[in-house]
């Protein structure tokens, strides 16, 4: 579960404010249909063998094509071929114009270089992510993201006290229902878990109306269960995650189940008929947005997070999980008595 899940949505932003279109390509002849190659290959999901397409269209274009460059950081990371998606981000930083532009391609730099650090617990990564954030913010004071990323990456440098400024920041420029605040706000508290493998931040509206998010869940556990109703294994497993919730009941434990289901109707009347107590949302698919922040490609599978909202397993397939979950309660039991009991 890599950091480039920002790097999805950021691609999807800077796009439009380039000159060239993706949907274009390249304007070399060669390069366009190398780049169609490569496109082919996409399809065919022969990641590799399309990101080496797009590099050398890229290179016949002249380091120019904007499309080549987006889809060789986008590839690059996925595959964790930092150097290919360093040159794409830093050939878009190159050919950049105007503040807003100059802006993002240093953030998507920065972002770059933030993941290969994560990846490869590299703190040269870090440093170099902080300097392209801090130029983000030079062109463009007003990016609120900027922060939170050099935030992160000074906490990973151990610079606890700079983080927590850019944190601040970051708090101030947001409202109070967006995830990544709430998730600022813990880092402010506690800079050392901006060091831990956090699950991903996310705010979402379950089958009751409720509006609930993980950092708003602070003080307890979680168990996340990807599932759908037309899965056989998700299905098989569903008494085991029954007993669970029953189990659990009233402890420190959240149980959220986050249906892979398109069809709203057909997984309303199935959590009924099958009294699906506990707390239910439907993300739409694997494409949905809190299945792609956890990288979700094979269900079931579950994601233990404990009281702090660190990431501590995930399992596919029906997990033996409940030694964990006492532990994770127990845990989250003793925070709730230290909070009580301090003056």
């Amino acid at each position: 579960m890599r950091h480039y899940a920002l790097l999805v949505v950021l691609v999807s932003l800077i796009t439009p404010l380039f000159a060239q279109d993706e949907a274009d390509g390249p304007t070399n002849e060669k390069a366009r249909k190398t780049y169609k190659e490569g496109l082919n290959y996409m399809h065919q999901r022969m990641t590799a063998a399309a990101l080496e397409s797009f590099k050398k269209a890229d290179k016949q274009d002249d380091e120019h094509c904007v499309a080549c460059q987006l889809k060789m950081i986008k590839y690059g990371v996925e595959l964790g071929d930092w150097k290919v998606a360093q040159t794409g981000a830093e050939e878009m930083v190159a050919q950049a114009q105007g503040a807003k532009n100059l802006a993002l391609a240093h953030y998507q730099l920065g972002i770059v270089f933030m993941d290969e650090g994560l990846d490869r617990k590299k703190e040269e990564a870090f440093s170099r992510a902080h300097d392209e954030m801090t130029k983000a913010l030079a062109a463009a004071a007003n990016f609120p993201d900027a922060y939170f990323v050099d935030g992160r990456a000074l906490a990973l440098l151990n610079q606890d006290e700079a983080a927590k400024k850019q944190f601040e920041q970051f708090v101030k420029m947001k409202p109070e229902e967006d995830p990544n605040r709430q998730r600022a706000l813990r880092y402010i508290d506690n800079p050392s878990l901006a060091r831990a493998r956090m699950a991903p931040a996310f705010a979402i509206t379950t089958t009751d109306g409720r509006r609930i998010s993980l950092d708003g869940l602070k003080g307890k556990a979680v168990l996340i269960d990807f599932w759908a109703t037309w899965c056989s294994p998700c299905r098989e497993a569903l008494p085991h995650m029954k007993e669970i919730a029953k189990k659990f009941q009233g402890q420190p434990l959240i149980v959220l189940s986050v249906s892979l289901d398109d069809d709203e109707q057909k997984w309303k009347e199935f959590i009924a008929k099958n009294e699906m107590t506990w707390t239910q949302y439907r993300d739409g698919g694997f494409t949905g947005p809190v299945a792609t922040m956890f990288g979700v490609r094979a269900i079931p599978q579950t994601f233990t997070i404990d009281a702090d909202g660190v990431l501590q397993d995930q399992h596919i397939g029906d997990a033996s999980i409940e030694g964990k979950l006492k532990k994770l309660v127990a845990q989250a039991n003793e925070l709730q008595a230290k909070r009580v009991a301090k003056p």
